[in-house]
């Protein structure tokens, strides 16, 4: 089942026609009953010069053809039915069968419709390349402001050496699709989210094992008033009845972000993030990938901490977008 297109109204003289116009395929669709109401004829002359315009091979049918969910009035029922839609080659076929003049203008009227959203949409395919290149841009700067920072020693340095290469190679894959703009990669949905009481649970035997070894003192990961609380419901919630962070990738990844960046904790807020994240990834078997090795390892996790925790918060959708492709290689085949 195609996905439904843009619609738009075609007026012509007392009649208007919704049309549902496909940018992709460069190409308007009409049913035989619109088809009918344009060209003032009955829907079995339309069918009859349907099936003559395949019959006698002008036109090939499957290219030409395709169902759209619509929705119809039955009796007193409105009932959505997958309806078969023609294209622009069928419709002025057709248009040159009746003999009709409403078809000459509506042929005129869908190639000038084309035409603009074609102008339109190169436009916009340039206007989404430069903003790529700017977010490539703000990415790097915050590689470069990192790399100045007296916290990088170096082997954190490595880790943003691999950061960096691995961004750019997100970069260069994305530029061959048509949006040019960085997206979600392709993830894994779903992912559970653990409780409250199993996080502090997770984060007091840290605590623990950081105190008898020396490095940390009682205020680590000691909570902030609710903030743990309130970061971890809003990961969980839903918007319209869908999750609002709907993949294992982009939980991680807001869950990584909005713990170093909101310092719910008193202590410890960067290295609680990386343990949260780690501890996310691998209750929900995505801390190793198909050929067991871990999807993010110790220098790059720590390096990419840094990352996050010298960004500037106007470059956030920029470092989560960053996390998710970092984990989004093997989802695919998981």
């Amino acid at each position: 089942m195609s996905e439904q297109p843009q619609i738009l109204i075609y007026e012509d003289a007392d009649k208007a026609v919704d049309v549902r116009l496909d940018e992709g395929r460069e190409t308007v669709w009409l049913t035989q009953r619109q088809m009918a109401e344009l060209f003032d004829k009955d829907v079995r002359t339309v069918n009859e010069h349907v099936l003559n315009v395949y019959e006698e091979g002008e036109l090939e049918r499957e290219p030409t053809i395709r169902k759209f969910r619509i929705v119809r009035q039955e009796g007193s029922r409105q009932v959505m039915r997958a309806i078969e839609h023609y294209n622009l080659d069928v419709i002025i076929s057709v248009g040159y069968r009746v003999k009709s003049q409403a078809g000459t203008r509506f042929r005129q009227w869908a190639t000038r419709v084309l035409r603009e959203h074609l102008i339109q949409g190169w436009t916009l395919h340039q206007q989404r390349f430069e903003a790529n290149a700017q977010e490539l841009e703000a990415a790097m700067a915050l590689v470069r402001k990192a790399a100045h920072s007296p916290a990088l020693d170096v082997s954190g340095s490595r880790g943003l050496v691999d950061i960096v290469a691995r961004y750019a190679q997100t970069f260069l894959l994305l530029q061959r699709y048509d949006e040019g703009l960085l997206s979600d990669p392709d993830v894994q949905a779903g992912g559970q989210l653990p409780s409250l009481a199993t996080a502090r649970a997770a984060l007091d035997e840290l605590k623990a094992e950081l105190i008898g070894r020396g490095e940390a003192t009682d205020l680590f990961a000691r909570d902030r008033s609710d903030g743990l609380a309130s970061l971890l419901g809003n990961l969980d919630q839903s918007v319209f009845g869908e999750p609002a962070y709907p993949s294992i990738e982009s939980k991680a990844a807001h869950l990584l972000y909005l713990v170093i960046k909101n310092h719910p904790f008193a202590d410890g807020n960067k290295r609680s993030a990386a343990f949260l994240f780690v501890d996310f990834l691998h209750r929900n078997d995505r801390l190793l990938s198909s050929t067991g090795e871990p999807v993010i390892n110790d220098v790059g996790l720590a390096a990419l901490t840094l990352l996050v925790a010298e960004s500037d918060p106007a470059n956030k959708e920029t470092m989560i977008r960053l996390i998710m492709n970092m984990l989004a290689d093997d989802a695919a085949s998981s």
